[in-house]
């Protein structure tokens, strides 16, 4: 673990409070994988003197799956607590803090239609999200089952979207152990 610069923060804060789901689950869109690319070249300039790995997560960045169309950026930073060399030129390049908790800080655009989460390098969470994106990319019946998942969870009506995300959990759990079952991983 790297040294801190600050201490990180100890609670969950959520600015602007709980938000409900307002958007559905729409059939995968070619276009996804091109918005990733613009906010990843505009992420990298905005953070040009950092070293950062950016990946596109989230069920936007597997061919074939319904989403909600809200682009997830992955970025990998040297020390989530040094909020100064990240946090500030993201939001100075257009993005608004929504998140910020103990090892994590989500912006996003005004639109809402672009979230990105920010982790250190070699944050567990890092190698979840990669895990689970590569096991939909390839595995068809896991892709179905997590697609059929989350068009049954629509049907809800979800005051937070948190509440949302939680509710699919169960089954995220399960694909990733089967991904780490067949990678051998425990």
């Amino acid at each position: 673990m790297p040294a801190r610069r600050h201490p990180d923060v100890t609670a969950l804060e959520l600015v602007g409070g709980p938000e409900p789901v307002t958007v559905g689950i729409h059939d995968y869109d070619p276009s996804w994988p091109a918005a990733f690319a613009e906010h990843r070249a505009r992420i990298r300039l905005a953070l040009a003197d950092q070293h950062v790995e950016i990946a596109h997560i989230g069920s936007t960045s597997v061919p074939g799956l319904a989403a909600k169309p809200i682009i997830d950026v992955l970025v990998a930073v040297d020390d989530i607590t040094a909020e100064e060399d990240y946090l500030d030129p993201l939001l100075a390049a257009g993005y608004e803090l929504r998140v910020r908790e103990p090892g994590h800080r989500l912006v996003r655009t005004p639109e809402r239609d672009v979230h990105v989460h920010v982790y250190e390098h070699d944050a567990r969470a890092v190698d979840e999200y990669l895990l689970l994106r590569d096991r939909l990319r390839t595995d068809a019946a896991d892709r179905a089952l997590y697609e059929g998942t989350k068009r049954e969870l629509m049907q809800r009506s979800w005051d937070d979207m948190n509440a949302y995300a939680d509710a699919k959990t169960a089954v995220i759990e399960a694909i990733k152990e089967r991904a780490r079952a067949e990678l051998g991983r425990s």
